[in-house]
């Protein structure tokens, strides 16, 4: 159940303005740091450029002394972590080069894009009270104690902006997944898969995914334990002389493609509200079978090759 608390402690649902529910993906230390590290890199690199561009500036016009060395260093330092921030979150629509690079984006609390308002206060908070702040290291600690325990992975300057910071990248498929067989497509809409937690679900899928590469009899036997388990807990039972590979590539097919479905009418509804920040993506293409092109699907224990069988021939592969 480790991979279902990840899930719900990584997501969150918004209401928007329009009184829209929407699921999106709440970005956490882990990716926030590092992306912080790239902004600060820029942020120095960027300090650097400024105040010898300045000092070059007052060279030329005969202004250069004491007075505006310090002038030169103070306009840098501001331009630096005010002026970049806000300019790059409000041109980008909520994204920095360490948030592009990370693939995360600002958004407000409601998910929409985040306002010039919001992007200089956000910015401004920042610079005083967290990088590069008035106490340093204090500063730094105090912030991420804050960005750690934060439910929803807030910042303190997310929380007197009103922003959050969400992954802005669609993850990527993994690998073949298993389509319902033909025969059992009807049974297999009536389940009712509400029972079923991603950690027992992932389970079968790498079962029947890595199939191939067991020997018997220690196939046959995991195999038929995730049946059985998978069993207790969704409703209704296999028709008659089910083998279990086709009961399980039934049941994680079907489960798999009610998410497809569920997050294709969000990803839509999204799109209708914020097209910039929830664009829809095309699904993968797949060939009969589950395999995706130029690959092939693994060898099932049991399974039967050739065109759609009827479900009476559908026979166990081994004794139960």
């Amino acid at each position: 159940m480790r991979q279902g608390r990840d899930t719900i402690e990584s997501t969150a649902g918004l209401v928007s303005g329009e009184a829209v529910h929407l699921e999106v993906r709440l970005a956490r230390a882990g990716s926030r740091v590092p992306a912080l590290m790239i902004d600060i890199v820029a942020q120095v690199v960027l300090f650097f450029g400024l105040a010898l561009a300045l000092l070059a500036f007052f060279g030329l016009t005969g202004l250069a002394d004491a007075a505006s060395g310090g002038a030169s260093q103070i306009i840098a330092l501001v331009l630096t972590a005010v002026g970049y921030p806000t300019l790059m979150l409000v041109l980008t629509r909520g994204r920095s080069l360490g948030k592009l690079a990370m693939g995360l984006r600002v958004v407000r609390d409601d998910g929409g894009p985040i306002t010039l308002r919001q992007s200089f206060t956000r910015a401004l908070v920042g610079a005083t009270l967290e990088w590069p702040g008035m106490l340093l290291i204090v500063n730094w600690a105090v912030s991420l104690v804050v960005l750690t325990g934060s439910p929803r992975g807030k910042r303190l300057a997310d929380v007197v902006a009103g922003t959050i910071v969400i992954h802005d990248r669609t993850p990527e498929g993994w690998g073949w997944i298993p389509t319902t067989p033909p025969p059992l497509a009807r049974w297999a809409a009536t389940l009712d898969l509400t029972g079923l937690d991603d950690e027992l679900a992932l389970a079968a899928r790498h079962f029947l995914a890595r199939s191939r590469g067991l020997s018997e009899p220690y196939r046959t036997r995991l195999g038929h334990a995730l049946a059985t388990e998978i069993a207790a807990c969704v409703t209704p039972g296999p028709p008659a002389d089910t083998p279990g590979w086709a009961y399980l590539a039934a049941v994680i097919g079907e489960r798999h493609s009610r998410a497809a479905r569920r997050l294709a009418r969000d990803r839509a509804s999204h799109a209708m509200l914020w097209p910039e920040l929830f664009a829809p993506t095309p699904a993968p293409s797949t060939v009969p079978g589950g395999t995706t092109p130029g690959g092939s699907a693994p060898l099932i224990p049991g399974q039967p090759t050739g065109p759609a069988v009827d479900p009476r021939s559908l026979r166990p592969a081994a004794p139960a």
